[in-house]
């Protein structure tokens, strides 16, 4: 039995491979602009949810693109994360200044990390034909850093590919000084909350493939 991630994060697929499961990998192609508008959701925990749907929906309906056997048991799993701080709702920056902007106002202070999760059970026997869905929400303190390492962290690029501009697991980890909730999350896949929706469908989480290497 197989994950299928529905996501282009490298991080996303590290954190499953390093808890022992050997995913699938196909990109959704959601226009995550469009959907959110469609929706007319707001809120920060129904943004990342419906988004994390979005994807994995839309690579369930796909899953003949992939290069496996017609009896292998598939569970798609798509996910999102916003930043939510003073209200607003954050995902990638779109350019370094905003970046830049972001993270002079995020310094010394917390924010509250969403990470959606839908999981589509699309196993052709014995599954239960099941869409679900959950949101982990972490709260991230940030250090008070200052202007040059501001500047410096941006100019590395990685604020501009990640929800909220900060990693946790990278070259950001330095600027948190701490989490309260599900770290997993933070890094884009909550790892307890997928293996309780897994749960939900009759799924152990010892019942994925490991790795080919294992």
């Amino acid at each position: 039995m197989r994950l299928v991630l529905a996501s282009a994060s490298p991080a996303r697929l590290a954190l499953l491979r390093s808890a022992g499961t050997d995913p699938l990998v196909l990109v959704s192609g959601v226009d995550e602009p469009a959907v959110v508008e469609r929706y007319g959701v707001t809120d920060a925990e129904d943004v990342c949810l419906v988004l994390a749907r979005a994807k994995a929906e839309d690579v369930a309906g796909r899953l003949d693109e992939l290069d496996v056997a017609e009896d292998e048991p598939l569970l798609v799993v798509g996910c999102d994360s916003v930043l939510e701080l003073d209200g607003d709702v954050h995902g990638k920056p779109a350019d370094a200044a905003e970046a830049a902007a972001r993270w002079r106002r995020m310094r010394g202070r917390s924010g509250v990390l969403h990470t959606g999760h839908w999981l589509v059970d699309a196993r052709e026997d014995g599954g239960t034909g099941a869409t679900l869905g959950a949101v982990s929400s972490t709260t991230v303190r940030f250090a008070d850093v200052d202007d040059a390492e501001v500047e410096a962290y941006v100019a590395t690029g990685e604020p501009l590919r990640v929800a909220g501009a900060f990693t946790l697991d990278g070259l950001g980890g330095p600027y948190v000084a701490g989490v309260e909730g599900e770290p997993s999350a933070v890094v884009g896949l909550g790892l307890a909350t997928l293996r309780g929706m897994l749960g939900e469908v009759g799924v152990r989480w010892s019942d994925l493939r490991p790795p080919a290497d294992a």
